[in-house]
């Protein structure tokens, strides 16, 4: 952290200027002629995921939840002093607070991992998410209905990077339940912006989130190409 590159916001980590982002990594058939190289460039593919949301949504608790190693916390406990610039208004029991991310880290299938940056939720630790941010194929937003308005913050930020997000709702036991629809309205969210359903502490329903971001990032990314490409087309 703290080194930039020259990838635009919202370019897959860790794929090459040669790689192939017409295909997503859920579409890769089998390769007639294959090549070595090109395998083990597969077996290595990582893409970077930031988690994000207000603050005790729960971004902590999905990352180690999914992760298959030991999970990287900078977490804090909460001081007097922080009463004064964090408001914990709806979860008045949580006692520590990320300070800097969460990291961890999931394989999806065979060749493909997912490394998690889960970010800060309070506002004097924002200056932290452009580094974050830098090189993320896309971003889970984890909101909790009880404090809706706690996740405009990472909705506005990730719309306005043009970082292909969805938005993941907490499910917490006496919560209010909403549905996709009535949550993606309540956002405000632009149309095709995918709202799931989760439970932050069941490994599976995290993993189910985790996957279905990459499968939208991959078709934006893959829009966004063709988009680009297609005025070259017609000037031929």
């Amino acid at each position: 952290m703290g080194q930039h590159d020259d990838r635009p916001a919202g370019a897959p980590w860790g794929a090459g200027a040669d790689a192939e982002p017409d295909r997503g990594p859920f579409d890769r058939g089998p390769d007639p002629d294959p090549d070595p190289e090109e395998d083990a460039e597969l077996a290595a593919l990582a893409l970077k995921i930031l988690v994000a949301g207000g603050f005790g949504v729960g971004k902590t608790t999905l990352v180690g939840a999914v992760s298959e190693i030991r999970p990287l916390r900078t977490e804090e406990l909460l001081s007097e002093a922080g009463e004064l610039v964090d408001d914990t208004g709806g979860v008045d029991q949580k006692t520590t607070t990320t300070v800097a991310m969460d990291f961890g880290r999931i394989t999806i299938r065979s060749g493909l991992s997912l490394y998690l940056f889960g970010t800060p939720g309070q506002d004097r630790f924002w200056f932290l998410w452009d580094e974050l941010s830098q090189g993320a194929l896309g971003a889970v937003v984890l909101a909790d209905t009880r404090r809706l308005e706690d996740c405009f913050p990472a909705v506005d930020y990730f719309e306005h990077r043009r970082i292909p997000f969805v938005v993941a709702v907490n499910c917490f036991t006496d919560a209010r339940r909403y549905g996709a629809h009535e949550v993606s309205r309540a956002l405000d969210l632009d149309q095709g912006t995918p709202v799931v359903l989760c439970d932050a502490r069941d490994k599976d329903s995290g993993k189910e989130v985790l996957i279905r971001l990459v499968e939208y990032a991959g078709r934006v990314h893959t829009a966004r190409l063709l988009d680009s490409v297609e005025p070259q087309a017609d000037s031929v």
